[in-house]
């Protein structure tokens, strides 16, 4: 069986067009989560919680993939 970890974390943005932490010692970190799924899911609560702050993001960090970084996978492929 083949287990792709996934991290949801978020914080403020400096710059809502830039994904430059305001502060990293105050990220958010949500999880670690089995599969994209969940993490997707993880992900939306967040994001749609803090709506109102147009600094605020959640981003979905695919771990799975630091173990070799030169394979890549497609979306279709995390859903699957």
């Amino acid at each position: 069986m083949v287990q792709r970890l996934h991290l949801v974390f978020g914080g403020e943005l400096v710059d809502p067009t830039k994904n430059v932490f305001k502060d990293v010692d105050d990220l958010h970190v949500v999880g670690i989560f089995p599969d994209y799924e969940a993490a997707f899911n993880a992900w939306k609560a967040e994001a749609q919680r803090t709506v109102d702050n147009a600094h605020m993001r959640y981003f979905i960090a695919h771990l799975h993939r630091l173990r070799n970084e030169k394979a890549e996978a497609s979306s279709t492929e995390e859903l699957g």
